[in-house]
C-alpha cells in the first residue's frame, strides 16, 4: 500500500527550478532511497515533503491526505519526520531534553515513555549520556540523538537526510544497522544518502536524481549491478 506520493513535483529557489516534475511512491513498510550527485535535488525533494519547502507544481499526499496544504509543523502532527542533513540537535540542551522536544506535539505519556526505552534500547549510549550537553556529544552521537528525537515523534514515515555524513567507518555501520533494525519493526523510511553502495544495500527500492530530474527507477538490487549506476555513483564497483 503506497504511504507517500510526490506526483508531478516542481520546487524552486527563487528563479532556480530545483525540482523539475518528479514523481515518486513509498510503499508502507519500505526502505526507498534516493542517490545522486550533489545538487541533484535530494535534499530539496525531502524539504518538499516535510513542508520545509513549497511546491509552485504538482502535489505530495501521505496516503490520501494532500501534504501541500498543511504548514510544517502539521505535517509533523500527521506522522512525516524529517532528520535533516547536519543533524541539527538542539546543542544547548541535554540529550534527554532534545529527546523530549521530539515529543513536543504528544500528549500520551504512556507512548512516550515505551519511545524513550526503545530509543535508549536502539542507542543505549544516549542512555548513557542522557544529562549530557547535546553540543558536546561527538558527530555520531549527535546522529544517534537526531535520530532518537525523530523516534520520539512517533514517525509514520521516517525522512533522513545523509545519516553517514562525516562519521567514522564503524558509526556509519551502527547507523545503518539501526536503519535496518528500525524498517524490521515495521518502520517506513526515504533516505538520501551520498553513499550509493550503502544506501543500495539496505533499501528496497531506488531513485537516481539528475539535476532534479528523475534518471532511474527500480529495485535496489538491479540499480546497483546497472552499469551507468555502477559507474557514475558506485566508482565503477
Amino acid at each position: 500500500m503506497t504511504l507517500l506520493r510526490l506526483d508531478n513535483v516542481h520546487t524552486y529557489y527563487g528563479n532556480i527550478h530545483a525540482l523539475k516534475g518528479i514523481s515518486i511512491t513509498v510503499d508502507e513498510g519500505e526502505i526507498v532511497t534516493l542517490i545522486g550527485a550533489n545538487g541533484a535535488g535530494k535534499s530539496t525533494t525531502l524539504k518538499t515533503i516535510s513542508g520545509l519547502l513549497y511546491p509552485r507544481e504538482g502535489q505530495v499526499y501521505l496516503d490520501d491526505e494532500l501534504l501541500t496544504k498543511h504548514a510544517a509543523h502539521d505535517i509533523v502532527k500527521m506522522g512525516v519526520i524529517h532528520v535533516p542533513e547536519g543533524r541539527r540537535v538542539f546543542s544547548r540542551l541535554t540529550v534527554m531534553e532534545n529527546l523530549e522536544m521530539g515529543a513536543f506535539t504528544r500528549t500520551d505519556k504512556s507512548g512516550i515513555q515505551q519511545d524513550l526505552e526503545r530509543v535508549f534500547e536502539l542507542f543505549p549510549r544516549l542512555k548513557e549520556r542522557r544529562n549530557q550537553v547535546a553540543g558536546t556529544l561527538s558527530g555520531g552521537e549527535q546522529q544517534m540523538l537526531a535520530m532518537g528525537r525523530a523516534l520520539m515523534s512517533n514517525p509514520r514515515i521516517l525522512l533522513l537526510d545523509e545519516p553517514s555524513m562525516g562519521l567514522a567507518p564503524v558509526l556509519v555501520d551502527l547507523i545503518f544497522d539501526t536503519i535496518r533494525e528500525l524498517n524490521s519493526q515495521g518502520m517506513t523510511i526515504l533516505l538520501v544518502e551520498q553513499n550509493a553502495l550503502l544506501a543500495l544495500d539496505v533499501a528496497h527500492r531506488g531513485y537516481v536524481l539528475e539535476t532534479g530530474v528523475i534518471a532511474l527507477a527500480g529495485d535496489a538490487k538491479e540499480l546497483a549491478s546497472n552499469p551507468q549506476v555502477k559507474e557514475v555513483y558506485l566508482g565503477g564497483a
